[in-house]
């Protein structure tokens, strides 16, 4: 597994101690430095064979603080400075034009500016003028890694961020943030296995702030870090330079596939017309008739998502035959990939991006991928047409493999995603009906049953094709059919909880499903905890056309029922039980894979 830069749930020592005590900030620069200097040799005694867990960090972390005689509130910095330190070498490795600088976000620069009184990490009074004087060194900061040939990002851009790591051009990532920033924007970065070394803010939660905190932080120690050079660096820590299991390559290899060039070298056209690039600002018009529908197919295929189903299927074959892409030569093994098994992987993919399709339709969404969905786009006809498309595309890019994979592979790996299309349609099916007759009674049992439908058998169907292309899966299915199930069905619940949030990818609104009348189950179980003029008063909400209003008082019936929280719960459940049957995998490489499944789709 990857590792992460702080704990992300409530850690136990002697009892629970709320989180929030664990990142507090250690007080005074020597201090500070004296840590730093524990840790840089703390990380000489660790394994390097692979990233750090995040046991590794807590148990590293604690050593230091014991023998310094401090206190576990700054057990989160102990363990960024670990993880810091950890990966320095790597990082001074990297050349300066590919790494990227994280720092505090515009929005934070602009209150900086307004000339507010702030206050320090202990709530001391540290002056007016400590707004401009901590923007100040950010920007310095700013300009020098730019002169170096940094890339410079913010920390709420953590998307791009990813989007630059998996297309090569960022090989090392630092950041300069708070502490709970920090979390947010690496969480899904850290685990890839790509370095990343960081200066925490001096205060906690800037922006979350009653008052408004300055980017107040330790400059030697950000300015030594956008500085190092590999050769100086690595001799003075006389550590051997390879780089711990990666996924990263993996992860790249998914996504270039769709790439447009990729695409098309490994799926072909079959059609001469222009493509939609060629044809932009015609519009319809400006498409072959024969060949139209292939060109929204391929635009739409190689347009955003996560490509998380091809890079199951990619890395469960790796796991199942060594290794090697975690490795140090994993960037050479997975171009040397049979373009078979690479067809393989983008057929699960292509399922899920013609699912979309049609589900976009049914639910009549806006927005996918922060662009207007197809059916808005081209028409409600066009786009099914493409939904059916991209159906016969996928399992044309496996049918075609006879002769590469054998027959028997092929037909196995056929059969599973057939089964898994049925099973889709049938929880698509079970949420359209329910939706339907909205007077109908829905229990959790009810929503968790749609969702294993709905979102568990691509899952499976990644798994099983990865597994199937290195040989026989009979001593794995019955696990694997399970461990989807969980990753499935917390995935769906995870994404009914960023529907409250609003979803900047994907679809742009807040509380779209609930309006739309979709089945839930936070809404099961605000029926379940609602009772008399609650409840009543819930379905009302739902049956009418949501305003801010509506949407703020069924927000407070759902927290009131307690909703949230409960929901939070089933995907604490659901993450042990899968937790659990990848601790029996094995071999290693595919029990680590499961394990980083887990961080990585949940969170």
């Amino acid at each position: 597994m990857g590792a992460l830069l702080l704990p992300t749930a409530k850690l136990d020592l002697n009892g629970a101690v709320a989180l929030s005590r664990l990142k507090q900030i250690p007080a005074g620069s020597e201090l500070r430095a004296e840590l730093r200097l524990r840790c840089s040799t703390a990380v000489r005694k660790l394994p390097r064979s692979a990233p750090l867990s995040q046991d590794e960090l807590i148990a590293a972390a604690r050593r230091v603080l014991r023998e310094a005689g401090e206190a576990e509130e700054s057990l989160g910095w102990t363990m960024v400075v670990l993880a810091s330190e950890f990966w320095r070498p790597h990082v001074a490795a990297t050349a300066f034009a590919r790494r990227l600088l994280l720092l505090p976000p515009e929005e934070h620069a602009k209150v900086l500016r307004n000339g507010r009184n702030d206050y320090g990490s202990n709530g001391a009074s540290i002056g007016p003028h400590s707004h401009e004087a901590g923007w100040h060194a950010v920007s310095n900061l700013r300009r020098r890694a730019e002169e170096l040939g940094y890339k410079v990002l913010t920390t709420d851009r953590a998307p791009q961020v990813l989007e630059l790591i998996l297309s090569g051009s960022v090989a090392a990532v630092l950041g300069v943030a708070d502490l709970t920033v920090l979390e947010k924007a690496l969480d899904k970065i850290l685990p890839t296995g790509i370095p990343c070394m960081a200066v925490p803010l001096l205060s906690n939660s800037p922006i979350q702030s009653e008052v408004p905190l300055p980017p107040h932080f330790d400059h030697d120690w950000a300015n030594e870090l956008i500085e190092l050079l590999p050769a100086n660096d690595t001799a003075r820590n006389g550590v051997q330079l390879e780089q711990p299991g990666s996924y990263v390559n993996l992860l790249r290899g998914a996504t270039r596939m769709f790439e447009r060039a990729e695409l098309e070298k490994l799926l072909p056209r079959q059609h001469r017309g222009p493509s939609l690039a060629e044809a932009n600002g015609r519009g319809i018009s400006g498409l072959d008739p024969i060949a139209g529908t292939e060109a929204i197919a391929y635009d739409f295929l190689a347009r955003g998502g996560k490509h998380s189903r091809p890079f199951i299927t990619l890395a469960v074959y790796d796991a199942l035959t060594g290794g090697a892409g975690t490795g140090p030569n994993g960037e050479a093994w997975v171009k040397q990939l049979s373009p078979a098994v690479q067809r393989v992987a983008m057929s699960i993919e292509t399922f899920h991006k013609a699912s979309l399709v049609h589900d976009d339709i049914e639910d009549d969404d806006q927005f996918r991928y922060g662009e207007p969905t197809l059916h808005r786009k081209y028409g409600t006809p066009i786009a099914i047409n493409v939904g059916d498309y991209l159906i016969g595309l996928g399992y044309r890019l496996v049918s075609r493999e006879t002769k590469t994979l054998g027959a028997d592979v092929v037909a196995d790996i056929l059969d599973r995603l057939a089964d898994a299309h049925l099973k889709l349609a049938e929880g698509q099916g079970a949420e359209l009906l329910w939706r339907d007759s909205r007077d109908k009674q829905l229990t959790p049992r009810d929503a968790l049953t749609i969702y294993a439908l709905k979102t568990a058998p691509a899952f499976e169907a990644a798994l099983f094709s990865g597994m199937r292309l290195t040989g026989p899966v009979e001593s794995y299915a019955e696990a694997m059919t399970a461990f989807a199930r969980h990753l499935g069905t917390a995935f769906q619940i995870l994404n009914d909880l960023a529907d409250w949030r609003g979803d900047d990818h994907n679809k742009l609104l807040a509380a779209g499903d609930v309006l739309g009348g979709r089945p839930t189950v936070l809404w099961a179980l605000a029926l379940e905890g609602l009772h008399g003029q609650d409840r009543m008063r819930l379905r009302e909400l739902a049956a009418t056309a949501g305003t801010t209003a509506s949407v703020l008082e069924i927000k407070r019936l759902y927290t009131e029922a307690g909703a949230f929280v409960k929901a939070d719960e089933l995907i604490r459940s659901h993450r042990e039980q899968a937790a659990a049957i990848a601790d029996q995998i094995e071999p290693a490489p595919f029990r680590r894979l499961l394990h980083f499944l887990i961080h990585t789709v949940l969170g």
